[in-house]
Formats: structure tokens, C-alpha cells, sequence
């Protein structure tokens, strides 16, 4: 991004005022859930919010636990970041990127407990249920990090569980057991540029960031996970203020679901 346009977008926001004429903490419209949009897998949901798309999907497969977690499932987040979302992406191996934003969704699910790990367990020390959760974006107008963290939500708890025999999964039939999803955790990512802080980045406004917070929370208020981003340093008062917004504004973004 030039120079100019990031001193338009810092000249705006001494107004109170964003590019696309939003308040610096609004989140753009429309802001929607789609269910069961993948039919192969176990769980799906694609989110628009605003102009950014990204389809989550869930596959889950069979494997031995962890030797220090002998009786629990696990997670494996993965993000694929095509040039048919965003022009500046490159086919090959993740990049930071895919690799900051998997890291992002995995971090709010597992440490938000909204899964019980014991419960994809299916016998201790041998057997367990593994969830793939895989994040691809359609269109990259900004903030993948909340809209792929909100589709994941919507996707795990779609999810259905497998049938077994004889400790093989039977792909082409799914029980009527559903994932048990709780707390409903958020993501909300915060921006600073300049002396203002900003909540759903359009992606010119990512491009002029100087530091960024991705907050999930839990229903109840409480702080589950953080990731900080860009080289910009932030004082302990700014971080409080984020993790404030970002709290407060999940509340907001579960109501609109």
C-alpha cells in the first residue's frame, strides 16, 4: 500500500471515520452463517462477513493418542490459502500465513475447552477420534482470522460422528451422534494504526496495521486465547483495552448469529 492512502486512512480515523465508512469498532454487514455446505464431510459452514467468504470443513479419522494424553482426541487445524481468494497468495506449502492463521482457530478451540478431548476417545492408549478441521477462504476482503474462527465454530458443531466396525470407520455412514460443542468461543481481532483501534479489518486497512490482537472469548466473558501479530509493540494498557473490545464485541457478533 502507498504512503498516501495510509495517511488517508490515519486523516479518517482522527474523524472517527474508516474507508468504507464504517465506526472503527462496527463489523461489516452482512455477517452470515451457512450450514452443511460440504457434503462430504463430517461438518461444515461457510461465513460471509461482508465481503470476505471462507468455507470451513470437518473430516475425522481414527489414530493412536498421544503417549501423554493416552485416553484424548485431538484437533488438527489447517488452512489453505489459494490465489483464487487473494491474488497475492501462492500455491505450495503454507506459508506464515496459513500457518499464523491455523494456528489462530486452534488455539481459540482448544483452549477454550469447547471440546472435550476424553470424549473422542474411544479406547485408552489405543484408539482415538481425530477432528480435521480445514480452513479454505473463498475471497480474502480481510479479517480471516474471525471469519475462519466463527466458520470453524459452525462447522464443529454440525459435526457428526462416524460409524464404527470393528474399530473401522464406515465412511459413507454417519450416526446421529453429534459433536458436543461448548462455550461457544469467538474470535475478535483488534487493529491499532496510528492511535486508533479498529475491529474487522478490511484488507487495505490489514496493510497499513502497526499491531495486531486476535481476543477469543468465552459466553461468560472469559479470555480463552490471544495471538499477537505485526511488529508494532503495544503497552500493557492497550493490550487490556483490546482484550476489552474484543470481549465485548464477541457478545456482539453471538447475537448476530
Amino acid at each position: 500500500m502507498n504512503d498516501a492512502l495510509k495517511d488517508h486512512i490515519k486523516l479518517l480515523l482522527k474523524s472517527d471515520m474508516r474507508l468504507d465508512g464504517r465506526k472503527p469498532l462496527e463489523i461489516r454487514k452482512p455477517l452470515k452463517v451457512e450450514y452443511g455446505v460440504v457434503k462430504t464431510a463430517e461438518g461444515s459452514a461457510k461465513v460471509t462477513l461482508g465481503e470476505t467468504e471462507v468455507i470451513v470443513g470437518v473430516k475425522m479419522e481414527l489414530g493412536e493418542p498421544y503417549p501423554d494424553m493416552p485416553d484424548e482426541g485431538t484437533i488438527i487445524v489447517g488452512a489453505e490459502l489459494l490465489p483464487l481468494s487473494n491474488p497475492e497468495f501462492e500455491l505450495g506449502p503454507p506459508g506464515i500465513h496459513a500457518v499464523e492463521l491455523a494456528r489462530i482457530v486452534d488455539r481459540g478451540i482448544r483452549e477454550s475447552k469447547a471440546i472435550d478431548f476424553k470424549k473422542l476417545c474411544i479406547r485408552k492408549g489405543e484408539l482415538v477420534w481425530t477432528l480435521l478441521i480445514d480452513i479454505c477462504p473463498l475471497n480474502d476482503a480481510g479479517n480471516l482470522q474471525d471469519a475462519s474462527a466463527i466458520a470453524a465454530l459452525a462447522a464443529l458443531k454440525e459435526t457428526v460422528f462416524l460409524k464404527l466396525e470393528d474399530d473401522k470407520v464406515i465412511f459413507e455412514e454417519k450416526t446421529d451422534k453429534k459433536l458436543e460443542v461448548k462455550g461457544n468461543p469467538i474470535a475478535v481481532t483488534i487493529i491499532k494504526i496510528g492511535d486508533s483501534f479498529l475491529v474487522d479489518p478490511s484488507i487495505e486497512e490489514e496493510k497499513s496495521v502497526e499491531a495486531r490482537l486476535t481476543v477469543s472469548s468465552l459466553e461468560d466473558g472469559t479470555l480463552c486465547a490471544m495471538q499477537k501479530g505485526e511488529e508494532g509493540a503495544l503497552t500493557k494498557e492497550e493490550i487490556l483495552k483490546m482484550i476489552d473490545i474484543g470481549i465485548e464485541k464477541a457478545k456482539e457478533i453471538r447475537g448476530a448469529l
